[in-house]
């Protein structure tokens, strides 16, 4: 036997729910080989004991099977996911904590953002669900190529897709493609809620919610549906950016969503021939909004073509190039993210008991939360004025 050869086999064994190998995703650290005799470490990223078992047993009759006598697999796991601490409605309950992918504009990488950090996450050993809540341009489906696949229909509730070790679900997937939805505020409230309700999700340790851009209707929707965990804001350095996305974070501190930072997309530009990366954009000028809001800057990501491609394509680039630079720094954010989603959990959690609607019955309460003294009625069918999305 040789380490040529333990690799060799060891590159047969698929980390469960992914379609790569342990050998590729470097998970194998260390090869000890004493004639017929091999000892292997293999650092993996889930908690779940039975990941760990799988791929002892795997491991194992791969190597007997390229020659080896006597093997031993030491699996080198995480601990167990924290459950969540948090307190208030919550329509999902197998859900253990939510994170919120906001913006205050389209257009700045939002989704791609949603998408890698939910796959650096399942990557990470977590059990992840990806909401496309972004009901009027859901582009989840197409970035993770499963554009043209329709959910199964249990009773009546909806399973989920499945892609890249992630559960997802996406208005895309429900819809022709290329149809319009034309849905007053109220439609986009309840869609939101039948995502979280109707959706045979699994008992989830987090679930990554992709955003409509703005503040508005979706937002207050899913706050008072479920204790969000936490919110994370997504940018680009442009100063008309950053003022959009001043608002975003003003919103979380309104809906009582802790702050878990910002991705600074668009940050930079690096050459695919050369490697070297230059600033076109600007770069760092969110910073001072950070500081501004308390929080921290979870990623700087760059331009990288490989990212345009792995959305269009249906390769998102954390999990097809996990060398990349991109890559590297959204696992990073993934990292940082759950570190303080332990740590809210740990301190008692979150509550959304404070922005439930206090409007008495039949009365419709306004996007901000607060009934309207003296609704008044339009004869010709029209909205109420109150900005509840009525009619």
């Amino acid at each position: 036997m040789t380490e040529e050869i333990v690799k060799s086999a060891l590159s047969n064994v698929t980390y469960p729910g992914f379609t790569k190998d342990i050998v590729t995703f470097g998970f194998v650290k260390e090869i000890t080989v004493s004639g017929s005799d091999v000892s292997v470490t293999v650092e993996i990223t889930s908690s779940a004991p039975e990941v760990a078992q799988q791929i002892t047993d795997e491991a194992t009759a791969e190597l007997k099977r390229a020659g080896a006598q006597n093997v031993a697999v030491n699996i080198a796991a995480p601990k167990m996911p924290r459950e969540s601490s948090s307190h208030g409605k919550n329509i999902a309950p197998h859900v253990k904590n939510f994170i919120m992918v906001s913006s205050g504009k389209g257009g700045v990488g939002k989704s791609t953002s949603s998408v890698n950090l939910a796959i650096a996450l399942a990557m990470q050993g977590k059990k992840v669900g990806l909401l496309d809540a972004d009901i009027y341009g859901p582009n989840v489906p197409r970035m993770l190529g499963i554009e043209s696949v329709k959910p199964e229909i249990e009773g009546n509730k909806v399973i989920p897709l499945k892609a890249y070790g992630i559960e997802v679900m996406s208005m895309g997937s429900l819809m022709e493609e290329g149809q319009s939805l034309i849905w007053r505020g109220a439609m986009v409230m309840k869609a939101i809620e039948q995502f979280l309700r109707d959706i045979l999700w699994s008992e989830l340790d987090c679930l990554v919610i992709d955003m409509p851009p703005g503040t508005g209707d979706a937002q207050l929707s899913l706050a008072q549906s479920v204790p969000v965990t936490l919110g994370i804001t997504v940018t680009t350095p442009q100063t008309v950016s950053l003022d959009d996305s001043r608002r975003s974070l003003d919103m979380f501190k309104k809906l009582n969503i802790p702050i878990g930072g910002i991705v600074e997309n668009m940050s930079g530009f690096i050459a695919p021939d050369t490697g070297v990366e230059y600033d076109i954009f600007g770069k760092g000028t969110t910073e001072p909004l950070a500081k501004e809001f308390g929080t921290k800057i979870l990623a700087e990501i760059p331009i990288e073509p490989a990212v345009r491609v792995g959305g269009d394509e249906g390769k998102p680039i954390t999990y097809f190039k996990p060398e990349s630079e991109t890559a590297k720094r959204y696992m990073k954010a993934a990292e940082d993210v759950w570190a303080q989603i332990v740590q809210i959990n740990e301190e008692g959690g979150v509550d959304n008991e404070a922005i439930q609607p206090t409007t008495p019955p039949g009365v419709s309460a306004c996007s901000t939360g607060a009934a309207p003294q003296q609704p008044s009625q339009s004869s010709d069918g029209e909205s109420c004025g109150t900005g509840c999305g009525c009619h």
